[in-house]
């Protein structure tokens, strides 16, 4: 099941960010290399008593503000409001019921949205502020939950409020019947939903060339002769360091939301441009959720074409997507439709090899074959004794492998075992997931 999705929203200085980072449990401004990671991240996976959470963390509301910004921030809260499961609407206690406040509250009753009402700063434990009972005004169900995000006195109270409010866990979002799903991801103005409109054969989506056109993630269903689907239409993800406003944020946020909804990802690429450094952190996203995934060089028509033309293109894709080489790549054209067609077959390949299932025995003949030929490595004496593999899960393919001291299984050849997976089985399109275990015995 998808996470639920709580957004945390209010005026600007109510310690929106504070309760976010609090709930989190870390300072949430991450920069990383590893693909995928999101620089200053408006969202986070947290757990509560069990249950997976994503939170959203919002700018400021000011309802009656002209300023550009402020709009964009109105924009960026009504975009959270319309995303989330359930909204924590945060007010200041020090401050009291504003009038800001209240133009906030009748936005969220306008939502049918479930609403808890946060009243921080509320610093002292036990000793509630007469200006508490004010927020009973703002007409919500339930009682408002007095905080404070500094100390993080009174979060319990308020994520058990929030649970109580989620959808249950055995409601599945998943279509009832054995549609596919495939999510369309790539950078604004790559062609996703012209791709999208190619394979459905009619302008079910707005195409635009002004980029971002698509801000929403978009579920269109089609039954053919290859089978069923739904195709998962995302924002176009921009990069950061050109993101002027949070909203762009939340492109990446829908389209993180959208793989994991996705069995397979299409990955567009725009065959002008080649592979940009953006276009390596939406791969990412797809690789480390560990989906099915197609890299489409979109536009190939416009391309200046020689006999090492497709040659050259495949090599610098796949130099750039190196933790992606198992990803089979496709030259196509939205415009023209050359090749689109082909998309149908390649999808149903990836998700039957995703959900592939090899015997214990195969594994370990595979396995036996492997260490015969490249002996496991050393250290100082020591050696790695591989005892033997099992599959434990499918979508993507995962393998534990039983050893006498993880330490010695290096890297190195845990990417030998899962070439050798790969020659013997395939795997073609989707990421392995190897686990490395230790047994029992690990004397040499």
């Amino acid at each position: 099941m998808a996470k639920p999705i709580v957004a945390i929203v209010g005026r600007p200085n109510v310690g929106k960010s504070t309760l976010f980072n609090k709930l989190a449990g870390k300072r949430i401004a991450i920069v990383e290399d590893t693909p995928g990671v999101t620089r200053d991240r408006i969202y986070y996976e947290t757990e509560w008593n069990g249950r997976q959470l994503m939170l959203i963390d919002t700018g400021g509301i000011e309802p009656k503000s002209d300023s550009a910004m402020l709009k964009y921030m109105r924009l960026q809260a009504q975009i959270a409001i319309d995303t989330a499961d359930v909204i924590v609407f945060m007010t200041d206690v020090t401050v009291g019921l504003t009038a800001d406040d209240r133009d906030i509250a009748t936005l969220l009753l306008k939502s049918g949205k479930p609403v808890v009402v946060c009243v921080n700063k509320a610093d002292n434990v036990g000793d509630v502020p007469p200006e508490y009972y004010e927020f009973y005004e703002l007409g919500f169900d339930g009682d408002p939950i007095a905080v404070s995000s500094l100390h993080g006195s009174g979060t319990g109270d308020l994520l058990d409020r929030v649970l109580e409010l989620v959808p249950q866990e055995d409601v599945d979002e998943k279509e009832e019947d054995d549609a596919i799903r495939v999510a369309v991801i790539g950078k604004p103005n790559a062609g996703k939903s012209s791709i999208i409109n190619r394979l459905l054969g009619e302008n079910r989506l707005i195409v635009s060339d002004i980029p971002g056109t698509t801000r929403d993630a978009i579920d269109t269903r089609v039954e053919n002769e290859f089978g069923k689907y739904v195709f998962i239409d995302t924002a176009g993800i921009r990069r950061q360091s050109k993101v002027d406003d949070r909203i762009e944020k939340f492109s990446v946020l829908r389209a993180k939301l959208a793989v994991e909804r996705a069995d397979v990802c299409i990955i567009m690429v725009d065959s002008g441009e080649g592979v940009t450094e953006q276009d390596e952190k939406i791969a990412g996203l797809a690789h480390e959720a560990g989906k099915a995934s197609i890299i489409v060089m979109n536009k190939w028509d416009l391309i200046e074409k020689d006999s090492k033309t497709t040659a050259k293109f495949t090599k610098d894709v796949y130099d750039s997507l190196s933790y992606m080489t198992y990803a089979p790549l496709l030259f196509a054209s939205a415009m023209t439709g050359q090749r689109v067609e082909r998309l149908y077959e390649m999808i149903n390949s990836v998700v039957g090899q995703a959900r592939k299932r090899v015997t214990t025995g195969m594994l370990n003949d595979v396995l036996n074959d492997a260490i015969t030929r490249v002996q496991p490595p050393s250290d100082k004496g020591r050696y790695l004794k591989i005892y033997y593999m099992t599959q434990t899960e499918i979508q993507p393919p995962t393998f534990v492998i039983f050893c006498n001291d993880i330490e010695l299984f290096h890297f190195s050849y845990r990417r030998y075992i899962e070439n050798q997976l790969r020659e013997v089985f395939g795997f073609e399109g989707t990421p392995i997931k190897l686990i490395i275990r230790e047994k029992g015995d690990d004397k040499v």
